[in-house]
C-alpha cells in the first residue's frame, strides 16, 4: 500500500485526484492540503509514500516544497503548465501529470510509483561504488570511503577518507537512492551519514571523523532504531 498526500491550490484538483485514488486498491490518499504551509508541517511530522503536488501554487511553489521535504518521498507533479516539466524531472518525479488529466493517465503515473517502491524494497547485493557527476567527468565512489555527505542547496559534498570532498550538482534525495540503504542514514534535511563511520553520540549530536553533525528531530526516532539494531 502507499500511502499518499495531495497538495493543490485549487479545491476541484484536489478532487478529483481523490476521486481517481479511490478507483485505486493500491494508494491510500491520507489527505489532502490547499494550503502547502500546512502540507509542510504534516509530512515532517507524519511521513508518507507519494505526494501527488501541483508546482504553480502562489504562496509556495511545489517545485520548493519538494525541495524543502526532509522525509524521502516519491512525488508526481501536477500542473496545467509544460514548461515545469524539465526541472520536475531533475529533482527525480515519477512523473509529471499535465492537467486535465485522465484516470487512464494518472493510473500510468501511480503504477510507475508502486515499481519504484517495489524495487527499493526488493533486496539486493550492496553496490561497492557509485558514479557521481563532478568537475565535467564522472568520478567513481568507493561507498566505504564516505564517510558523510552534506547538502548544499543544489549541491552535495560528499567528504570521503583522507580525500578531499566531491562537490556535485544534485540533491540528497537523488543520491540517496544509489548508496547501500544498511550502510547509510538520513539524519538531518542537510545530512546523509556513515553508520560504520559513526565514533560517538551524544544528545541530538554524532561524531564522524572528528566533525559533529546534527540529528533533526524529523530523522531522530528512524536514526535511535537503526542504531539501536
Amino acid at each position: 500500500m502507499i500511502k499518499a498526500i495531495a497538495i493543490d491550490d485549487e479545491l476541484p484538483a484536489l478532487q478529483i485526484i481523490d476521486i481517481f485514488c479511490n478507483k485505486i486498491d493500491f494508494i491510500q490518499l491520507e489527505k489532502t492540503f490547499n494550503k502547502p504551509t500546512d502540507a509542510v508541517k504534516y509530512i515532517n511530522k507524519y511521513p508518507v509514500d507519494l505526494l501527488f503536488l501541483d508546482i504553480n501554487m502562489p504562496s509556495l511553489s511545489g517545485i520548493e516544497l519538494y525541495k524543502n521535504t526532509e522525509q524521502e518521498t516519491m512525488v508526481i507533479f501536477t500542473t496545467a503548465y509544460s514548461d515545469y516539466a524539465v526541472e520536475g524531472f531533475n529533482l527525480d518525479a515519477i512523473d509529471y501529470l499535465l492537467k486535465p488529466f485522465t484516470f487512464e493517465r494518472f493510473l500510468q503515473a501511480v503504477n510507475k510509483a508502486a515499481q519504484h517502491q517495489q524495487l527499493k524494497t526488493t533486496t539486493a547485493p550492496a553496490q561497492s561504488f557509485i558514479y557521481i557527476r563532478a568537475d565535467y567527468s564522472l568520478i567513481k565512489i568507493d561507498t566505504n570511503d564516505i564517510l558523510f555527505i552534506e547538502g548544499l542547496d543544489d549541491y552535495l559534498k560528499i567528504h570521503l577518507v583522507n580525500q578531499k570532498p566531491v562537490v556535485a550538482r544534485m540533491t540528497l534525495k537523488s543520491i540517496v537512492d544509489k548508496l547501500p540503504e544498511d550502510n547509510f542514514i538520513r539524519i538531518h534535511r542537510s545530512y546523509v551519514a556513515a553508520i560504520n563511520k559513526i565514533s560517538s553520540i551524544r544528545a541530538k549530536m554524532i561524531t564522524i571523523a572528528n566533525e559533529d553533525l546534527p540529528v533533526s528531530n524529523s530523522y531522530e526516532e528512524n536514526f535511535l532504531k537503526r542504531i539501536n539494531k
